[in-house]
């Protein structure tokens, strides 16, 4: 994101529509590190009831932000992706062992929860950590 697109947000913040307020505040709560960012949200004022609404919508979408996929070193992964494993894994409920260094092909993302990701090994669908991975490129 260029932080430096989002200075039109001082005239914006000034909008008598509140929809337009809202919408300022959080570009300028979220680019608050910013020096300019911080110094226009000291300056802008939001009745109770529009700062409210401001507020209420904030936290679901900085939650969202955070529900990403990672592996090992830190890399975003998706569906579809090649992983790499980084330990040997015993499968919990069978004989499998997965290998330091087999690769899953074509994985999917556990939903709700960023720890965990599916694979197929030796034909058989597992539940592996993210922590074990990195993103084959």
């Amino acid at each position: 994101m260029d932080k430096n697109h989002w200075r039109c947000l001082s005239t914006s913040m000034w909008s008598e529509v509140p929809s337009v307020q809202v919408v300022s505040w959080r570009m300028l709560n979220r680019l608050s590190a910013e020096g300019w960012a911080a110094d226009l949200l000291d300056m802008m004022y939001l009745e109770d009831e529009t700062l409210s609404w401001a507020k209420a919508f904030d936290d679901d979408d900085a939650a969202e932000a955070d529900e990403i996929h990672k592996d090992a070193l830190g890399s975003p992964l998706q569906t579809g992706d090649s992983v790499v494993l980084t330990k040997t894994l015993d499968v919990k409920g069978s004989s499998l062992n997965a290998k330091l260094g087999t690769v899953v092909k074509n994985i999917r993302l556990v939903e709700n929860n960023t720890d965990q990701i599916e694979g197929r090994i030796e034909g058989q669908v597992i539940v592996i950590l993210t922590k074990y991975v990195r993103k084959q490129n």
